[in-house]
C-alpha cells in the first residue's frame, strides 16, 4: 500500500512539474514584446520577484535535511527560479533607472531574507521535524502571497471589463497545477503544500469564472498582451 502511494505520489509529482514548466514559460510572449518594443509598458515586476522568493523558500524545503525525500519539489522551482532569474533581468534591462532601482532593492532583499533563514533554521532547529515545520510556514506565507498576486490583475478586469491582462491559457494552466499539486500533498498528507496549492487553485478558478464573465466584453481590436501571473509550488 506504501509502495503504491509513493508510486502514484511520484506520477502526480512528475505531472505537476511539466504543468508548472508549461506554466513557468507562458510569459515568453510578453517578453518578446518587451524586447521587441524595448520597454515593460505597464508590465509589473512584482509577480516574478514573488515567485522567485517563493522558488527560493521551496527548494529550501525540499533538501534532504530539511524535507526528505522531496526531490521534485526541488526540481521544479528550480527550474521556476531559472525562468525567473531570465525574466527579471530582462526587466532589468528594458525598465527606466527608477523601475530598475526598485526591482534591484526587492530582488537584494528577498536573497539577504532566503540566507537569514537558511541561517537560522540550521543552525537553531536539529531535526527533519522543526526544520520542516519553520520553513514550512515560511513556504505557507510566501506561496499564499505569491497566488494572491493575480487579485490586482482580476481588479484591473473587473474596473475595465477586460481580460486583456489576464490570458485564459495562463489562468487553465494554474488551475491545472494548482489540482495537481494540492492532489500531491494528500499522498503523503503535508500541510505545507496543501494550503498554497489549494488557495491557488481557488483563485485559478475565480479567473476563469471572471474570464468567462467578461470575454465578450473585451475589445477585439486592441491585441491580447498579458500580464503573467505565474505559481509554482
Amino acid at each position: 500500500m506504501v509502495m503504491s502511494q509513493n508510486i502514484i505520489r511520484n506520477i502526480i509529482g512528475v505531472i505537476g512539474n511539466v504543468i508548472s514548466c508549461g506554466l513557468f514559460l507562458s510569459p515568453l510572449p510578453t517578453f518578446v514584446k518587451i524586447i521587441k518594443k524595448g520597454t515593460v509598458e505597464q508590465f509589473s515586476p512584482v509577480p516574478y520577484l514573488a515567485t522567485a522568493l517563493n522558488c527560493m523558500l521551496w527548494i529550501f524545503y525540499g533538501l534532504p535535511f530539511v524535507h526528505p525525500n522531496s526531490l521534485l519539489v526541488i526540481t521544479i522551482n528550480g527550474i521556476g527560479l531559472t525562468f525567473e532569474s531570465v525574466y527579471l533581468t530582462i526587466f532589468l534591462i528594458y525598465s527606466n533607472s527608477q523601475g530598475r532601482l526598485k526591482v534591484v532593492k526587492v530582488l537584494a532583499a528577498e536573497i539577504a531574507f532566503v540566507v537569514v533563514v537558511v541561517v537560522v533554521v540550521l543552525l537553531a532547529a536539529h531535526t527533519y521535524e522543526r526544520r520542516t515545520l519553520i520553513v514550512g510556514i515560511l513556504c505557507i506565507i510566501f506561496g499564499t502571497c505569491m497566488y494572491a498576486a493575480p487579485l490586482s490583475v482580476m481588479k484591473l478586469v473587473v474596473q475595465t471589463k477586460s481580460v486583456k491582462y489576464m490570458p485564459f491559457s495562463l489562468s487553465f494552466a494554474s488551475f491545472l497545477n494548482g489540482i495537481c499539486w494540492t492532489t500531491y500533498a494528500f499522498l503523503p498528507f503535508d500541510i505545507n503544500i496543501l494550503i498554497p496549492n489549494g488557495l491557488g487553485t481557488l483563485l485559478a478558478l475565480s479567473q476563469l469564472v471572471l474570464y468567462a464573465c467578461y470575454y465578450k466584453a473585451t475589445p477585439r481590436a486592441e491585441p491580447k498582451s498579458d500580464i503573467e501571473m505565474h505559481q509554482s509550488i
